[in-house]
């Protein structure tokens, strides 16, 4: 094999890679329980079978030109790279940015509470406010030991999800065939106006653009700025087959009655349909392992950021306090010996601070999701949405017209 045939495979595997972030990033415990999928688009009507990919298409765009800025000018930590994107706006647009990211880390995980409140409700039937108490504790406890074990098995955790999905989602399409036919009819019978459902999937799409905050650090592998286009591309691809297969899914419960009040539309799939004895309690696993991977990720990241901003701050209160020492002229002989004293010190009162900072996220997570999975993922994703737009589809879109594409 020739150098050039592993450059080209590394190349691909890259693209490949990336590509897939996007689908795990993209994908999560509301996607899993198809609620996200069957708010936004199958109670459109027929037009779910077309909308998801116009979704995808947008955020392909969208994705694959921060990705290909990113790579172009080597800016790869979120921050740096809209300090470059934003240019002498980005006093505004940056901070502005800062507070969207902050109310995203703080809707995604009250929809991962839901998510899993919602489908151990159904499950057991017990009352959704003790769920997501349980599932809060857990996440909690997850959040502050168990961050490092999250990490490692993401990977793994996204794959059992996906093919658990597929395991699930394929049976059911091939055996409610005919209810999907129906479905269909009825949808086409008593169409909704073309234009609710393109607004659906553009709130859908516009509120999923702040991603673009974890997607720029993925840009430095790509061997050339063109690969961004081409994985997000190939992500394009997975995420609009995938969805599609999950409208489908939900289609074969659409006539049902109980459907227009299931807050887990695939367990009322499921339940309804074939192998459900071993494909219901699969399926809300991996609906509650998703949801908690999900709200731990989250969870930790806010711990971290304002974990880091007290650090900051007592930093410079230190070195405002050793300045005025030594202009004092007083010399601290011991100081060696005291900083060895005080580490284990330190230590304790930093992991205690994480503590409190992630029992206060995850208190304020469990209030957020007792507004119920459906209204959140309706109306506070939406608000993302309208967030979103000002800061990051109004001037990209200038971005692009300025700079004829980043190439003037």
């Amino acid at each position: 094999m020739n150098k050039s045939d592993t450059i080209g495979k590394s190349s691909a595997s890259i693209i490949f890679g990336v590509a897939f972030v996007w689908f795990t990033t993209h994908f999560g415990g509301g996607f899993a329980s198809g609620a996200q999928i069957y708010s936004y688009y199958v109670r459109y009507g027929i037009w779910c079978l077309i909308m998801p990919a116009i979704a995808m298409l947008y955020n392909g765009i969208f994705f694959a030109y921060g990705m290909r800025f990113a790579r172009r000018h080597e800016v790869y930590d979120y921050r740096s790279y809209n300090n470059a994107f934003y240019g002498r706006f980005a006093p505004v647009f940056s901070n502005l940015f800062e507070l969207l990211y902050i109310c995203v880390m703080c809707v995604a995980p009250a929809v991962a509470f839901a998510t899993g409140g919602a489908t151990l409700s159904t499950l057991t039937g017990l009352p959704y406010l003790l769920c997501t108490l349980i599932i809060g504790v857990f996440i909690f406890i997850v959040a502050i030991f168990g961050t490092d074990l999250v990490r490692r098995v993401a990977s793994v955790l996204s794959i059992c999800i996906i093919a658990g999905l597929l395991i699930v989602y394929i049976p059911n399409i091939i055996h409610g065939f005919g209810s999907i036919t129906a479905a269909a009819d009825q949808m086409s019978q008593a169409p909704m106006p073309f234009g609710k459902a393109l607004y659906s999937a553009f709130l859908y799409g516009t509120f999923q653009l702040a991603n673009i905050a974890v997607f720029v650090q993925h840009a430095k592998v790509f061997k050339k700025p063109n690969d961004a286009v081409k994985s997000m591309g190939l992500g394009f691809i997975v995420n609009a087959l995938m969805m599609t297969m999950v409208c489908l899914g939900i289609m074969t419960v659409y006539t049902n009655p109980d459907m227009q009040t299931a807050s887990v539309p695939t367990l009322l799939m499921v339940q309804n349909g074939v192998g459900k004895e071993f494909m219901t309690p699969l399926i809300s696993i991996l609906i509650i392992l998703g949801a908690v991977s999900t709200a731990v990720n989250m969870v930790a990241a806010m711990v971290k950021r304002v974990s880091d901003g007290f650090e900051r701050l007592g930093n410079r209160s230190t070195n405002a306090v050793s300045i005025n020492t030594k202009s004092a002229g007083k010399q601290n002989t011991n100081t060696q010996n005291t900083n060895s004293e005080n580490t284990s010190t330190t230590a304790l009162h930093v992991k205690t601070r994480e503590i409190v900072i992630a029992l206060i996220c995850c208190l304020v997570d469990f209030g957020i999701a007792q507004f119920g999975l459906l209204t959140l993922i309706q109306k506070a994703y939406s608000f993302l949405a309208y967030l979103a737009i000002p800061v990051i589809l109004v001037p990209y879109v200038v971005h692009m017209i300025v700079t004829k594409f980043d190439t003037k």
